[in-house]
């Protein structure tokens, strides 16, 4: 069997590259295609294999503005030729879903979400843009959703990286889906260690993941806070920090597992898909602080629902409910159960991940193959 596996892009290392390489794993004899390949962000599970990208590499700084590369997208899309593969399985944002595939073969899409600039956040993305470019943009994305939504039309099977995005697939596309959480790999995370006093946040300093709250309401309540990674908003971000924040930018392996391990709880203030990172902190059996409206609410066990919560949620993005949040954590710190924390992180393991995504793939061949044999 000839597998394609295909992302928008190689040039960005996030949640959605880890599930690129589970699936790299899972098919080792896979070709990968994108709309635009960075040799030097190639995540390792991919060095070595075969990358079939698009003339958008040749575009110039195309890897650094490709957001604004969006009408573009078509045009390369209808490039990555996949008509000589068995099984496509599709990841990530746009174009992905839109490659050309032969009458046998059998496509699934991995959906982390419709593409939210297009769909659900397309006021958000507009109001951002310069009055005069408003137009543009509008005229580009009536094009591209019907570009999008016809392409979603074309694929066997969705998957769902929670039921959050689910009910968005639903929405959107008009097409059942089925969940399927991204993979973490729990088994080696948790060690008892002393716990530190100090808050961590760890991701991209991106500015969807608003860590400018986290700041504000540890600056509010003068709570020691490390902040790890980096990111176009870096530089806005240490303004704000008062001296209680400290900025440890981008640690290798060893060292991350050391500020899970010894932070007080772990704080995300961003309206996640799902929440990859989340999952990460509990793993390591830290407790988590984190906005209670998305995925998160698939990951994390409050209290008074659970007896052994797993963490603290906000409902809003607002400083105000972060510092309330962070109150109502102190108040019953004593209740977090580490070694419990990570137990429950286990339903996300890599191993789960890799059974039910054969099983789902296996079923979505066997649907084909006799649906072809019906006809």
């Amino acid at each position: 069997m000839k597998v394609a596996i295909v992302h928008p892009w190689f040039i960005t290392n996030g949640g959605g590259e880890k599930v690129i390489e589970a699936f790299a794993r899972l098919y080792p004899q896979a070709d990968f295609f994108g709309l635009m390949v960075a040799p030097a962000q190639i995540p390792p599970a991919l060095q070595g294999r075969t990358i079939h990208s698009t003339f958008l590499d040749y575009v110039p700084r195309s890897h650094e503005y490709y957001k604004h590369l969006s009408p573009l997208y078509p045009a390369a899309a209808q490039r990555l030729d996949v008509t000589g593969y068995d099984l496509i399985i599709s990841s990530g944002g746009p174009a992905a879903k839109n490659v050309k595939i032969a009458p046998h073969a059998v496509h699934v899409h991995y959906c982390h979400s419709p593409v939210r600039f297009l769909w659900d956040q397309f006021t958000t993305w507009e109001a951002r843009l310069p009055f005069i470019a408003r137009p543009f943009y509008r005229a580009s994305c009536a094009y591209l959703r019907k570009w999008d939504y016809e392409a979603a039309q074309r694929v066997d099977a969705f998957i769902a990286n929670s039921n959050y995005v689910g009910e968005r697939i639903r929405c959107f596309y008009a097409r059942d889906s089925t969940t399927i959480y991204p993979p973490v790999d729990t088994q080696q995370s948790y060690v008892p260690a002393p716990v530190g006093n100090y808050y961590l946040s760890v991701g991209r300093l991106v500015a969807h993941k608003r860590v400018d709250l986290i700041i504000e309401a540890c600056n509010r309540l003068q709570r020691p806070l490390l902040i790890v990674g980096s990111g176009p908003e870096e530089a806005k971000l240490k303004a704000l920090a008062g001296p209680s924040i400290r900025f440890a930018g981008r640690v290798d392996d060893a060292t991350l597992e050391q500020h899970f391990r010894s932070a007080r709880a772990f704080l995300f203030a961003g309206d996640e898909d799902f929440g990859i990172a989340t999952v990460e902190a509990q793993s390591y059996g830290l407790p988590v602080i984190a906005l209670g409206i998305c995925g998160t609410l698939e990951i994390v066990d409050t209290a008074p629902k659970s007896l052994q919560p797993t963490g603290v949620l906000f409902p809003r993005q607002d400083y105000s409910a972060v510092v309330q949040a962070i109150h109502e954590f102190e108040a019953f710190e004593h209740r977090f159960d580490r070694q419990h924390i990570w137990a429950r992180s286990t339903r996300f393991d890599t191993k789960v991940f890799d059974a039910r995504i054969r099983a789902f793939i296996d079923q979505s061949m066997d649907m084909r193959r006799s649906s072809v044999a019906a006809e």
